[in-house]
């Protein structure tokens, strides 16, 4: 018989653990001293400490490994190992599916990435662009409610929740005002119903557009973006028209903003 130290330097099980095993009768010990509550094991359990062992890295719990100790065990052994091999074959297309979410996520920070360090303001043509969109007059500090409700309708109809999302400042200076004139669009790859909030129409063309790809922070209640284009404008003697609205895109999805800031496009029309 050997006491609870000695078979724990053998056995390679701390003390501690082998207290917890006697607590859930999963290895009790084989004598325990009624006059000093020492506790005794014998040889031969250190076979049943390797078999727990063994079947903790397989992954089973101590719950499920009882069952595994008792004398007959062996008709519920093959089923057991069988649900244990579904459940980690469940757990390895999990984390495969998470792998490659991961993976498109590295791949849309290093695209986010290229783009900024592109040139920062450059001249465009926008194309025509079916989407849904939802325009009102809210203080400025409800866009990302309108946002929000653009989206639960669009995605109702099935599309991609990562779909880049437009602000459209149908009045001029509304970007800086507390209470803004502005339209949330969401481009759209077929049609779908309109109702009396959401209107599914074609986005007009800009031919010319002046495009100014910066980080933004969506909550912030002022852009500077909007000054730099618009002194750039002037500068490079563009004329800056007033048939369509100011464009903000934001290009980073919800799902991949990382601390306050996401990439957005700032469209300015030009005569």
């Amino acid at each position: 018989m050997l006491k609870i130290s000695a078979f724990s330097k053998l056995s390679g099980v701390s003390v501690k653990t082998l207290r917890f095993y006697d607590s859930v009768k999963l290895l009790e010990p084989a004598f325990i001293d009624p006059n000093n509550g020492y506790r005794f094991y014998s040889q031969e359990q250190l076979l049943t400490v390797k078999r727990i062992t063994a079947f903790k890295e397989h992954g089973f719990t101590l719950d499920q490994i009882k069952p595994f100790l008792e004398k007959h065990a062996i008709p519920d052994v093959k089923l057991k190992l069988t649900d244990k091999k579904k459940e980690l074959e469940r757990s390895i297309l999990e984390a495969q599916q998470q792998l490659r979410e991961i993976d498109n996520r590295i791949a849309r920070v290093e695209e986010a990435d290229n783009r900024q360090q592109e040139t920062p303001i450059t001249v465009r043509n926008v194309q025509p662009q079916l989407s849904a969109s939802i325009r009102d007059i809210v203080p400025r500090k409800h866009l990302c409610l309108l946002l929000d409700e653009l989206t639960k309708y669009v995605n109702s109809y099935g599309a991609d929740e990562g779909r880049e999302l437009t602000i459209l400042w149908h009045e001029h200076g509304g970007m800086d005002k507390e209470q803004a004139n502005l339209e949330v669009s969401v481009p759209l790859t077929q049609a779908i119903p309109s109702n009396d909030r959401v209107n599914v129409s074609l986005l007009p063309e800009l031919k010319t557009a002046a495009s100014l790809v910066h980080l933004c922070n969506p909550y912030d209640d002022s852009c500077l973006a909007a000054d730099q284009l618009e002194s750039w404008i002037s500068s490079q003697g563009y004329v800056r028209s007033y048939k369509e609205p100011i464009r903000e895109t934001y290009l980073t999805s919800d799902k991949d903003i990382y601390g306050k800031m996401r990439l957005a496009e700032l469209l300015i029309p030009l005569e």
